[in-house]
């Protein structure tokens, strides 16, 4: 039997990169995929149903059962659209994988509102609207006294939760708010049978190429694995973890979890490091003296 044998599964942004290698490791593992990706550029704009397609012939080729999806996840109709197309087409909801994403990079003192507002949609908005949507059918289905035991598993980032990158503001907001959306998520669905864990992973993908820095030593990697060896940077070394935290079996939830080549790291967040206090009511130079 394999992990995720008559599971279904949403995954959005899985026509190129992690995604796609989500939907075909999903569908080895048992499960049924709606592909959904807009098939637009780094920046998103333009789309083009071709890469979801193309995800969907593979796993039909080889045996599994898949559909593709060209909805927006930033629109709400099309966020609900989504899921209702899992529903209808294989009779349930069981996993959403919120891949989905764009980059739009720039400094403070230039980033438009435009591009600001672009990819806290695409990544913040869509991860919730997905959610929420849903999260609807799975309230709906436990109270009917049908729970799904679902999975939820969202896509973070390093630059939101461990290493802020210059030039990310929009980015790393959007990240950073996805792994505490997680852990609200965690808290409010468990009543209904879900689960809620994040990733941030590190692989070479269109967007991580394209970043300043990071593009180049990713790409310098890749030539210097030899035919067959290990590729640390290979967007495949991320499903693995997916799939696990997507299973029925899984206990996990509310987690972040960092994921990048053969390491898999636990993250915390916000915590405690340094406390000063007073008896009486604080003044500025006593708090100058006392918390550097």
């Amino acid at each position: 039997m394999s992990a995720l044998d008559g599971r279904v599964a949403v995954i959005t942004g899985a026509g190129r990169g992690i995604g796609r290698e989500h939907a075909l490791l999903f569908a080895r593992e048992g499960a049924v995929v709606v592909v959904n990706d807009r098939g637009g550029s780094n920046s998103g704009d333009g789309a083009d149903a071709g890469p979801a397609q193309e995800v969907v012939e593979e796993i039909v080729a080889a045996g599994g059962r898949a559909v593709a999806n060209t909805d927006n996840v930033a629109d709400w109709a099309g966020a609900e659209s989504l899921v209702a197309q899992a529903v209808s087409e294989f009779g349930g909801l069981d996993i959403v994988v919120n891949n989905a994403g764009i980059l739009r990079d720039g400094f403070l003192p230039t980033l438009a509102e435009s591009d600001w507002d672009a990819v806290i949609a695409v990544h913040l908005k869509g991860h919730f609207a997905v959610i929420r949507h849903a999260s609807a059918y799975w309230k709906a289905e436990s109270k009917a006294g049908r729970p799904r035991n679902a999975a939820i598993v969202n896509t973070a980032s390093a630059s939101g939760v461990t290493m802020p990158n210059a030039g990310q503001a929009n980015y790393g907001a959007a990240k950073a708010a996805i792994a505490a959306l997680t852990q609200v998520a965690a808290d409010e669905l468990e009543r209904y049978g879900v689960r809620a864990n994040a990733i941030a992973p590190i692989a070479r993908t269109r967007l991580t190429l394209a970043t300043p820095g990071m593009g180049a030593m990713m790409a310098a990697e890749a030539e210097d694995v030899e035919e067959g060896g290990f590729d640390p940077f290979s967007p495949a070394n991320i499903s693995p973890l997916v799939a696990y935290l997507a299973t029925a079996d899984c206990p996990i939830t509310g987690k972040v979890f960092a994921v990048q080549g053969g390491a898999i790291d636990e993250l915390a967040g916000w915590h405690d490091v340094k406390t000063i206090e007073t008896e009486e009511a604080w003044n500025i130079a006593d708090i100058a003296a006392r918390l550097p």
